[in-house]
C-alpha cells in the first residue's frame, strides 16, 4: 500500500486541459476511489486519451501516484483537514475540476462519478480503490458495475492480486491463453445460465442461482485461457491472480 506520509496533497492538482481532445471518441475513465489501494502504478492509462476522476478521499492515492485527476467528485467525507484545504483551493481556482456532494444523497460518490462518465460518453471504466475498507461500500460498488452494464458500459473493479467484473445475457468473455489463477462466479439475479468452457470445471448451459456459490474458485489451465458466456442473467466474475 502506498505510504501516505509520502503525499505532497494539491501539488499534483493543477488543471489539465484537454481542450483538443476528440470528444467524439473518448478513451477509457479511470476512476480512483478511496478503499484499499496496494498498486503501485495504474496500468495503461493514457493523459491524453483517457480521463481520470478522484472520487471523494481518492484524491489522497492520486497524490501518492503523481496523477493528476480531470475531475473531483465526492462529499469528502473521508478526506483529512489538509487535503479538504487543497480541495477547497481547487475549487476555488478551477470551479469545474470539482463536484461536491451533498452528504445526504440517494447516489453513492461513486454512483455519481460514473453517472459523470457515462454522459461524457464513456464505455470503458477501470475503478481501482474500489475495494476493501468497508463491506458496504464494496458490495455498493460490485452493484456499480452492474448499473454500468445496465447502461451498456463495461467497468472492472482493479486491485493487485485480482478484479471483479459484470458479465449479462449475450455477453462471452474470452480470456487469454496466459491467464492463471482463480476465477469465481455468482448470479447477481435469481437465476443465471452460463457456459463455462476450458476451465478445470466447465459448466454447459447451467442454472447457476443467487443462494448457492457453485461457481467459486474455478481454475485457469495451463494454456487454456477459458470461456465464459451468460446465456440469460448476470454474474459477477471475481477473478485471483496467483501469488
Amino acid at each position: 500500500m502506498p505510504d501516505k506520509t509520502q503525499s505532497t496533497h494539491a501539488n499534483y492538482f493543477i488543471a489539465k486541459d484537454k481542450s483538443n481532445s476528440s470528444e467524439s471518441t473518448p478513451g477509457k475513465c479511470f476512476i480512483i476511489g478511496a478503499g484499499d489501494f496496494a498498486v503501485a502504478q495504474i496500468p495503461d492509462y493514457n493523459e491524453e486519451t483517457d480521463t481520470l476522476i478522484a472520487v471523494d478521499g481518492g484524491i489522497f492515492y492520486c497524490g501518492l501516484l503523481s496523477i493528476e485527476p480531470d475531475v473531483i467528485i465526492g462529499d469528502f467525507d473521508s478526506v483529512d483537514e489538509e487535503m479538504a484545504t487543497a480541495i477547497a483551493l481547487i475549487e476555488t481556482n478551477y470551479p469545474d475540476k470539482v463536484l461536491r456532494l451533498k452528504p445526504e444523497k440517494d447516489d453513492t460518490d461513486m454512483l455519481v462519478a460514473l453517472k459523470w462518465g457515462l454522459a461524457k460518453g464513456f464505455t470503458s471504466f477501470r475503478i481501482y480503490g474500489g475495494l476493501g475498507g468497508r463491506l458496504d461500500h464494496t458490495l455498493a460498488n460490485i452493484q456499480c458495475l452492474l448499473y454500468l452494464k445496465n447502461n451498456g458500459a463495461d467497468g472492472y473493479l482493479l486491485e493487485a492480486d485480482g478484479m471483479i467484473m459484470v458479465s449479462a445475457t449475450g455477453d462471452v468473455r474470452h480470456f487469454q491463453p496466459s491467464m492463471e489463477g482463480y476465477l469465481s462466479l455468482f448470479s447477481l439475479e435469481k437465476e443465471s445460465v452460463v457456459s463455462i468452457e476450458n476451465m478445470k470445471y466447465p459448466l454447459s448451459s447451467y442454472t447457476v442461482t443467487n443462494d448457492f456459490p457453485i461457481g467459486i474458485s474455478n481454475e485457469f489451465l495451463p494454456g487454456q485461457g477459458g470461456t465464459v458466456t451468460v446465456h440469460s442473467g448476470a454474474v459477477a466474475m471475481l477473478l485471483k491472480w496467483p501469488e
